[in-house]
Formats: C-alpha cells, structure tokens, sequence
C-alpha cells in the first residue's frame, strides 16, 4: 500500500467528505474552476492587447563642436593632492 494506490485515495476522498459535507466539497471545487476559467481569460486578455513595441529610430549624432576652444582647465582633475 504505497503513497498512490487506490485504497490511499479512496480513504482521503472518504475523509474530506465526512469532514466538509458534499456541498461543501462541491462548492469549493465550482470555485476553483471559476478562478481557473478566469485566470486563463486574463491571460488571453494580456497577449491580446499588447502591443508590439513600436520601432524606434536611431538616436541622432551630435557633432563635435569644432569652432569651440577647449579649456584645459576643465579636462584636468580638479581633486589634486596638496603638495607640501
């Protein structure tokens, strides 16, 4: 008598029957089918309404300034150790 024969699962079903009813027991089963029913509904619903991404161009090149000087002051590191 393993973990799946049939007497194991005949004596589970008999004991969750005298402990919730049948009505019970049917209840929660409808339930849970309706959240099923509803959970893929929704999941349908998401791959319907999204969209593809729309493509996107190219970012635009900037070109370097040429007519601008470069201060040299700006391109050197400005925390220096003192000297002493």
């Amino acid at each position: 008598m393993g973990f799946g024969s049939i007497w194991h699962w005949i004596i589970v079903l008999i004991v969750v029957l005298v402990l919730f009813g049948r009505g019970r027991v049917s209840e929660i089963m409808g339930d849970f089918g309706k959240g099923i029913k509803s959970f893929k509904e929704g999941m349908s619903e998401d791959t319907k309404s999204a969209a593809p991404p729309a493509p996107q161009a190219p970012p635009a090149q900037i070109p370097p300034a040429a007519s601008a000087p470069q201060d040299p002051a700006a391109t050197q590191p400005t925390d220096t150790p003192a000297q002493h």
